[in-house]
């Protein structure tokens, strides 16, 4: 029988240690449960090659919720380089967001960076939930064709360094959720 159960493993898994792992497996199951199989009916062969389908389908479940582990991968992942140009790159976005029309700066500011709610950032600035999606929409598409055109003014002195963007942009958030909708 093994020489069977061999075949069908490596039918349904593909590669061979994996395949006698799984007799291995379907030997141990159905020996424990030996007192449960009643001759008859079905062959202890074919009572085998249910249990071995059974594990290989069991395997499969957890398989889905797991991921193969490749060190190389891994390294990568973990290890991330320094980028000393990250401060440099906020300091673009908060530049750039001052080169927007005002309501699709303040959107961006409230639901982009501040996280609200489209719910929340239309109540704050005195408008539709629809109006603050669409705001939002274009805000982003003309951010992002100001920051891929680099037509932004050099660095002035009333902006804060790359250090200091973020702590200046999450300021903006304080302002705006405080001062409630625009224009007040």
């Amino acid at each position: 029988m093994l020489p069977h159960l061999r075949a069908f493993g490596r039918s349904l898994c593909g590669n061979a240690d994996l395949a006698d792992d799984l007799v291995q497996e379907t030997m141990l199951k159905a020996w424990k449960a030996r007192a449960q199989y009643v001759p008859g009916p079905s062959s202890m062969k074919s009572w085998a090659f249910v249990i071995l389908r059974n594990c290989f389908l069991s395997q499969m479940r957890r398989k889905k919720f797991t991921a193969e582990y490749d060190e190389q991968a891994a390294e990568r992942l973990l290890v991330a380089p320094d980028d000393q140009d990250d401060s440099l790159h906020l300091a673009d976005v908060q530049r750039a967001l001052l080169m927007l029309p005002v309501d699709q700066r303040e959107a961006l500011v409230l639901i982009g960076a501040g996280g609200l709610s489209y719910e929340e950032g239309a109540e704050i600035c005195g408008c539709a939930v629809g109006t603050m999606k669409s705001r939002v929409s274009r805000g982003r598409i003309a951010l992002q064709v100001i920051l891929d055109s680099g037509t932004m003014p050099l660095r002035s002195d009333d902006l804060a360094p790359g250090s200091e963007a973020f702590a200046a942009i999450m300021h903006d958030v304080d302002e705006l959720t405080a001062n409630g909708p625009s224009g007040d």
